[in-house]
């Protein structure tokens, strides 16, 4: 007897056949797929009536630049991860496209499958710097319109490059290089000797 899971790898293998490259790992099936497929992968991931996934859940954005520790990643940066969902077969797929440029990761947009990717892609385009092909609206989503940078990426500065504050004199916010200095804290332990004994 076959299993849910394994009915639908043979429903995505022959619906997808070479495009994608299969894992399964911990009863979740995840497609990795190349950025010249992708849209034709999500297009088929919703149009093919085996597979008939509906409902696009999540779509974040990776920087893979230090997976696995100091130096340990040597494929490209920057990928997409979406999660989605079919009501009527009720099972879930994971997809993960890289973007071919690490210096100006580009991806075509899935808002046209589906509208729930409008703020997921805005959001990763803010936080990681992704662009998405034929994205309407493309503009931050979580950080000021004036923001530089993405800061989910992991050269991005903790503190950041500018801070902002209220200025009196001039009666309106006002941004400024960091001011903070960069220290480490070092927590101290005060232990006494009867505590707990009362």
């Amino acid at each position: 007897m076959t299993t849910h899971l394994e009915v639908l790898q043979n429903a995505l293998a022959t619906a997808l056949g070479e495009r994608v490259s299969t894992t399964v790992a911990l009863g979740e099936i995840t497609l990795v797929v190349k950025a010249a497929d992708y849209y034709g992968v999500m297009q088929t991931l919703r149009d093919d009536a085996a597979l008939g996934f509906d409902q696009l859940i999540d779509l974040a954005g990776v920087d893979y630049s230090e997976f696995g520790g100091e130096g340990a990643w040597d494929g490209l940066r920057f990928a997409v991860v979406v999660h989605l969902l079919s009501v009527k077969h009720n099972w879930r797929v994971r997809v993960r496209v890289f973007a071919a440029d690490d210096d100006m990761p580009l991806l075509p947009s899935v808002i046209s499958l589906w509208r729930t990717a409008n703020w997921y892609e805005r959001e990763a385009f803010d936080v990681m710097g992704i662009l998405f092909d034929g994205h309407n609206d493309l503009r931050r989503i979580l950080t000021d319109y004036g923001f530089i940078g993405h800061p989910f990426r992991k050269d991005f500065p903790v503190s950041g490059y500018v801070e902002m504050r209220y200025d009196p004199e001039q009666k309106r916010v006002i941004y400024q290089p960091v001011t903070i200095e960069p220290r480490e804290n070092v927590p101290r332990v005060i232990r006494e000797e009867n505590y707990g004994t009362k």
